[in-house]
């Protein structure tokens, strides 16, 4: 009998060991595969771009200053700059003790940087540890939004070699104390606690090590039970037996959870220290250090936004405590806990503050990149967005929208508006507004919303035209006289001007400085309609535009993102960029995986366009533009088109200057009437935008086969160099040159007996005639 009963227990204690080393060989696996693998799904970060410093750039102190609080720098305490993430001002000088940061093309150290400022531009710039000058510096580029995981677990990736030493002694002091000494469980802990929590009737001790805290976050759940907590030793033994002390050290660095933001979980010291205080992990403050440690025990129950007295009193123990360890003195320790927790007092929100913006680089992102890839393998997204500009034009449409409101007695938030913005040469989307109230995500009017252009797609005929300078240049006589345009099938056509009158015949010039509709639709007829489509879609428009009369006054529907994109060509001298919002992209190891090149081709003549820009330089002079006079600082050359639907339902203006290019709309979401030209409207937000902004004014120098003539505007005639009336305007070499006339020569409606005709104009009648022939052949 006493054979079978150990023969019995044999049996038992066998089975028992198989199952334990059963389990032990699975829980082995779970462990390897899950920690060798991607240990976790990473969000993908979007930045803006980075500014850029370099002697010569325009640049103003309080926009470098605007940017530098965007990122979170301070201004230096007592004008000390010991501490990266600081700055002082002082008058036209700049000192910056800049962060670290891992550009697409690598890493740039922290480091002091001197400028010197003089007429808003950089004028010096230096290391200012050595007075030695900088060709170039980055400033780091902000970050604007993330895209999430399913878990919407948010963490920044922190290296052990990257976490401060104060950290690291501080979290080992509070949390395992002989973490590097002990194989992953404490079994005379663990005892302890028992003894402890039985005698209190309830938990009051804990004997985990920070091996297995690490184990229950990152293996397992917080179901409390014997076979739970089994699993957990098993796990932290075999976690220990193949990594080293500092992989897992690393690891519950990243996977603690640290705080809660809506949906948004907050993982790690790194994200944690951006999330309390708006710094990196190296800037952080021995009080700031003890108080993240304080939450790794109760990240909720030690809440400082919601528990401030409970977390002080626990980041003032554990000051108490490193002082008793020697990591700081006795006198440090009492003095900081005499200072408030110093927590952001507005939580730094997981949602884009520019949803518009990050709109147009998601749509430029599923081009090359899965949903999965953008929200789980941690990607870096650096793209051309300016907050400076941003800022700009969300605050000027926000603002003139609620003037326009106050000033029509409109009732609030009646109007809506869209706002894009680019650079002129190399067509980097900077800003895009999509609502009046910008931080809302929804429908985005700058990409989404289609609308009639009205006079806004004016310059398209106009350059149409003088693209065949063999028959057309700005002195051009138009007739501007009743004009009917037979519709097969409906009633014929006959546009009119927004003024209600004809004004006669016309230089070309003049008909596109005053939007005059009937000179317009005669010009567009006379080339024919396929001529200002090609113009279209040379100007970067894929959009496929049925060919009606009306669209020569506007009658298409485009997002105002499509009129920024044809405008930039206009801008740029006819050499078009096609927008672009990304720059680059890398992995979760800063390699670079893509590059988003500047992509730049000829769309259209340069000397066609540099006559066209004469032009709109003209609208804001003298033509329907003519307020921006008032409206921008005194000297900045700009070019630009107002545009107006009927019943005054949409405004528009779209323009640039040598360095900013930007459209801007006005209007309803009901469709109703707004009561708004492009000039009343659409305009004050352009203008208001462009004048926050650091511009260069329009280059005036023509292109090599362009001629400067002195002509009488509102004759339509060259004259004499002596003359005083006259103004250069230019002309493309080898074209069509209009008449020369006497300094006082009358206007062309009263030469009607003049012999000597504009060249160009006696072809013209015959030309539209064909025109309207040829929209009847369209038609039948």
């Amino acid at each position: 009998m006493k054979k079978i009963m150990l023969l019995f227990l044999g049996l038992l204690l066998g089975l028992v060991a198989w199952k334990l080393w059963d389990t032990t060989v699975l829980l082995n696996k779970q462990v390897v595969s899950k920690f060798e693998g991607a240990r976790w799904e990473l969000p993908a970060r979007i930045y803006a771009r980075p500014l850029d410093l370099y002697v010569g750039r325009p640049l103003q102190v309080d926009h470098l200053e605007q940017e530098l609080k965007l990122l979170g720098y301070r201004v230096a305490a007592d004008g000390q700059l010991d501490r990266a993430g600081t700055y002082r001002i002082n008058g036209n000088r700049v000192i910056i003790h800049c962060r670290s940061f891992t550009f697409s093309d690598g890493k740039q150290e922290a480091m002091l940087i001197d400028l010197v400022f003089a007429e808003n531009q950089i004028v010096a710039l230096e290391d200012h540890n050595n007075a030695q000058s900088l060709p170039f510096f980055k400033l780091e580029p902000l970050h604007i939004a993330s895209i999430y995981p399913g878990d919407n677990e948010d963490r920044l990736l922190l290296h052990i070699k990257e976490t401060p030493e104060l950290l690291i002694k501080t979290l080992l002091l509070v949390e395992d104390k002989s973490f590097y000494h002990h194989w992953g469980v404490r079994p005379l802990a663990i005892l302890r606690a028992l003894m402890a929590n039985l005698k209190a009737g309830k938990t009051v001790q804990g004997g985990s090590t920070l091996t297995q805290q690490l184990v229950k976050n990152f293996f397992l759940t917080n179901k409390r039970s014997l076979q739970r907590k089994a699993k957990e030793a098993i796990m932290a033994l075999l976690l220990e037996y193949h990594y080293s002390k500092d992989d897992i050290l690393e690891a519950y660095l990243n996977e603690i959870y640290m705080g809660q933001d809506g949906k948004r979980a907050i993982h790690g010291f790194a994200m944690a220290a951006r999330f309390y205080f708006g710094r990196k992990i190296d800037e952080l403050s021995a009080q700031q250090i003890a108080l993240l440690v304080g939450l790794s025990k109760g990240a909720s129950y030690y809440n400082p936004r919601k528990h401030p007295q409970r977390a002080k009193a626990r980041r003032d123990r554990i000051l108490h405590d490193m002082a008793d360890e020697g990591l700081l003195t006795a006198a440090t320790a009492e003095y900081l806990q005499k200072k408030p927790l110093g927590v952001l007092e507005r939580v730094p929100s997981g949602i884009t503050r520019y949803p518009a913006f990050i709109g147009l680089v998601r749509q430029q992102l599923k081009r090359d990149y899965k949903d999965t890839e953008l929200s789980s393998k941690g990607l870096t997204v650096f793209t051309t967005f300016d907050p400076v500009v941003q800022e700009a034009a969300e605050t000027a449409l926000s603002s003139v929208l609620s003037s326009l409101e106050k000033e029509r007695k409109m009732s609030p938030e009646t109007l809506q508006g869209a706002v894009v913005v680019s650079s002129v040469d190399q067509g980097e989307v900077l800003a895009v507004v999509g609502d009046r109230f910008s931080r809302q995500a929804g429908f985005n009017r700058a990409l989404a919303m289609q609308r009639p252009l009205g006079s806004v797609i004016k310059p398209v005929v106009y350059l149409a035209a003088l693209a065949h300078p063999e028959q057309y240049n700005l002195l051009t006589l138009l007739e501007d006289t009743p004009l009917t345009v037979p519709i097969p099938g409906t009633r014929p056509w006959a546009p009119k001007n927004y003024d209600k009158k004809f004004h006669g015949r016309i230089p070309l010039m003049q008909a596109l400085v005053h939007s005059y509709n009937v000179a317009t639709v005669r010009l567009g007829l006379a080339l024919g309609l396929d001529q200002t489509l090609d113009t279209l879609q040379h100007l970067g428009i894929s959009k496929e535009i049925p060919a009606y009369p009306s669209l020569l006054l506007g009658a298409i529907e485009l997002p105002p993102i499509d009129v920024l994109q044809m405008y930039q060509a206009i801008a740029a001298g006819g050499y078009k960029s096609t927008l672009r919002a990304i720059l680059a992209v890398t992995n979760q190891q800063n390699q670079l995986l893509q590059r988003y090149p500047l992509t730049v081709e000829q769309a259209m003549p340069t000397e066609a366009v540099f006559c066209l820009n004469r032009a709109l330089r003209e609208v804001t002079r003298s033509g329907t533009a003519a307020s921006l006079q008032r409206r921008l600082p005194h000297g900045m050359s700009v070019a630009g088109k107002t545009g107006t639907t009927d019943d005054l339902r949409d405004s528009w203006f779209a323009g640039f200057s040598g360095s900013h290019v930007a459209v801007a709309w006005v209007g309803r979401d009901d469709n109703h009437s707004t009561g708004l030209t492009g000039a009343s409207g659409a305009l004050r937000v352009w203008a208001k935008t462009m004048a926050a902004l650091t511009m260069t004014p329009l280059d005036d120098q023509p292109p090599e086969n362009v001629d400067l003539y002195r002509a009488i505007l509102e004759a339509g005639t060259l004259v004499d160099n002596s003359c005083p009336r006259g103004e250069l305007l230019p002309f493309i070499r080898g074209g069509v040159l209009p008449p020369l006339s006497f300094c006082d020569a009358p206007p062309p409606q009263q030469r009607q007996g003049q012999q000597r005709r504009h060249r160009a104009t006696s072809g013209f009648e015959k030309a539209l005639q064909e025109g309207l022939n040829q929209l009847l052949r369209i038609f039948q």
